[in-house]
């Protein structure tokens, strides 16, 4: 497995109001610049698959490989790789950390990594904060 990238952010938002964001995975592109739009076969569970077209690439299918209180990971599978999106949250003396971090694996990940890490880690801290945004613009 390969690290591409980690962002971070603390909210005043409970973990509750990110895993309604995730969950809610047509709003995706709301606070994800990088994606034109994605879609969930049924419920929000471990096991779900989905579709997602990122901005300028290819449709993607994935699906939710963990789902905890704490942890949702979701793997998307590439020619010869696999992109891996883990979110977590953490709450830390009344505050909530999210965090998400990029990896890859597979036999062809270094050219995945090639074509696709770059705008990964210049997009990922934007993405994050713009999530914590829309997580507590529902406090409001």
């Amino acid at each position: 497995m390969t690290f591409i990238a980690e962002a971070s952010a603390t909210s005043t938002a409970a973990p509750a109001a990110f895993f309604a964001k995730w969950a809610d995975m047509a709003t995706w592109p709301e606070w994800n610049q990088d994606t034109e739009w994605v879609t969930l076969d049924g419920p929000f569970v471990q096991g779900a698959t989905g579709v997602l077209k990122p901005e300028g690439g290819p449709k993607t299918k994935f699906v939710i490989t963990k789902l905890t209180d704490t942890e949702f990971i979701d793997t998307s599978k590439l020619l010869g790789a696999r992109l891996i999106f883990a979110h977590e949250v953490a709450t830390i003396a009344g505050a909530t950390t999210v965090t998400v971090r990029v990896t890859m694996e597979g036999p062809l990940r270094a050219l995945w990594i090639k074509i696709m890490g770059g705008g990964l880690r210049e997009s990922l801290q934007r993405d994050v904060d713009a999530l914590v945004a829309a997580a507590e613009a529902v406090l409001v």
